[in-house]
């Protein structure tokens, strides 16, 4: 009996060693560690790790829907809905010499459901000071309404600029691509034909001063352009007082060139009131003199052309974080030509 119980059990414990290893030949593999992506909060909201790397992203845009009105402005209508799809990519790493940092901004315009276009809207690199690329350039910048017409009829440009900045001040240098700015020429009176001087060769330089001081901030803008052999300067400045934001502006162009064609000269105003925590409300207006309008078929000066004058208002509103409307209306009473009323209504929502 002693023999036969220790056989059986000899037989058991072979079974039982048996099915242990063949239950190990089937059990899966541990899967792999993951690497979920991690906050980089080194450059401000927004921004993660991209996986596997030391490079920071942030994604950011908005949605618009715009409705246009004026005389013609959508063709046989006077009114016209447009839509528009921004996103932006921001990648930053460090580096020895300070942030690196890449920009791909992405815009898709629909007029309808078959004119529709998509384009880069900026593509830039930038490292302790320098930038190269395609971006807007100072003469982009604006007062905060819609009355204001102070800026180039082109901005954005390839570039390559230098700007050193603190937290309260900056200046830099840019020089700049301009085969997509106005071109000096003469018009004939009959036809209205446009024959341009010259070949353009496409270059300009430009200069920008900025900065604040307490309440009161500061924009000294110039630009010379090199085919047109003329340029442009422009001042603005803004001061908190009451319940609103006053600003000021002026420029003076020698000449129709890519930085400034509407005017030889022109002055504007206009005060931001802040009526509420979500509502906005800025009346604004500018005085022309030897008014031309923009366009990038432009004469050769300003001589014999009548001033003008506008008047603006524009309001804005907050209607939930990140989801805000703005209506605005223009007048415009030129000396040489018919007044216009033009404006929009928006609506956008920004993430």
């Amino acid at each position: 009996m002693n023999i036969k119980s220790l056989l059986l059990g000899s037989a058991a414990a072979l079974a039982v060693v048996s099915g242990a290893q063949a239950a190990d030949a089937i059990v899966a593999a541990e899967p792999e560690p993951v690497e979920y992506v991690r906050v980089c909060d080194a450059y401000g909201t927004g921004y993660f790790y991209i996986p596997g790397t030391e490079t920071c992203l942030k994604i950011n845009g908005y949605i618009r829907f715009q409705v246009n009105f004026g005389e013609d402005v959508g063709g046989d209508s006077d009114w016209d809905a447009k839509t528009r799809g921004q996103v932006q990519f921001t990648a930053k790493s460090d580096t020895e010499y300070g942030p690196l940092t890449g920009v791909i901004v992405m815009q898709f315009n629909a007029d309808n459901a078959t004119d529709q276009e998509a384009k880069l809207d900026s593509a830039y690199l930038d490292v302790a000071g320098f930038r190269a690329g395609l971006f807007y350039s100072w003469w982009d910048d604006g007062l905060s309404g819609e009355t204001d017409d102070i800026g180039s009829v082109v901005t954005l440009h390839n570039s390559i600029r230098y700007q050193y900045e603190t937290s309260d001040f900056y200046a830099g240098i840019s020089v700049d691509e301009l085969e997509d700015g106005v071109y000096q020429g003469t018009f004939d009176d009959v036809t209205g034909d446009f024959t341009a001087d010259d070949g353009p060769n496409n270059v300009g330089v430009a200069f920008g001063v900025g900065g604040k001081a307490g309440a009161f901030s500061y924009q000294v803008t110039g630009g010379w352009d090199v085919d047109n052999e003329d340029g442009a300067i422009r001042a603005m400045g803004t001061v908190d007082i009451g319940p609103g934001t006053l600003g000021l502006a002026g420029v003076y162009s020698s000449g129709p060139n890519s930085y400034y064609s509407s005017a030889e000269w022109a002055v504007a105003a206009e005060y931001a009131i802040k009526a509420t925590d979500k509502l906005k409300i800025t009346p604004g207006v500018q005085y022309y003199g030897n008014y031309f309008g923009g366009g990038k078929d432009v004469p050769e000066d300003f001589d014999g052309l009548g001033d003008a004058w506008k008047v603006g208002l524009t309001v804005d509103y907050q209607i939930v974080d990140n989801f805000y409307a703005k209506a605005s209306v223009q007048y415009l009473d030129p000396q040489d030509s018919d007044d216009s009323t033009t404006g929009y209504f928006r609506l956008q929502r920004s993430f």
